[in-house]
């Protein structure tokens, strides 16, 4: 009975359309994510931090903005998709991801060491360290300022350009490891 009782608000939580214009809490939606089993949110808006961290989660849907951190370490999911805003950290390390979608601000730091990842795309800003080490990574997109260090050691791009090559590519507030 508890199965059921859990396929079905899985079922809900994933259908909730009508929902999409509204905000929820980090705390209470990675509860319901827990307790059903959802692989997707339907929300815009999580206000505060959001956990996610080795969760059946396999798309974040419509969500645009994460007030404070977000962590979807270890989870299937491969695309940020709509995500443009993260108020903290982003943990993305031990993910499949490939794509940050629309992301455009994370204002802690960006953690996406091992990921398949190979460009930042619109990301514009991390106001943190960012740790693309051991990644594929080719292109830093629309990369211009990291607010900390950046690491791209062992990736393509740290074979391609030197670190004053960086720095007259994007601002750098730390020490660049290459």
């Amino acid at each position: 009975m508890k199965n059921l009782i859990k396929k079905i608000l899985k079922e809900e939580l994933d259908g909730l359309e009508w929902m999409r214009d509204n905000s929820i809490s980090g705390e209470e939606l990675q509860k319901l994510i827990l307790d059903t089993g959802a692989t997707s949110i339907p929300f815009d808006e999580v206000s505060g931090n959001l956990n996610l961290g080795e969760t059946p989660i396999q798309s974040l849907g419509n969500l645009q903005s994460v007030g404070g951190y977000l962590n979807l370490g270890g989870t299937p999911i491969q695309s940020l998709g709509n995500l443009e805003t993260v108020g903290g950290n982003l943990y993305l390390y031990g993910t499949k991801i490939k794509d940050l979608g629309n992301l455009e601000t994370v204002g802690g730091y960006l953690d996406l060491w091992g990921t398949p990842i190979q460009s930042l795309g619109n990301l514009q800003s991390v106001g943190g360290y960012l740790n693309l080490g051991e990644t594929p990574i080719q292109s830093l997109g629309n990369l211009e300022t990291v607010g900390g260090y950046l690491n791209l050691g062992q990736t393509p791009i740290s074979k391609k350009y030197s670190e004053e090559e960086i720095r007259q590519m994007i601002q750098v507030g730390g020490s660049i490891y290459l």
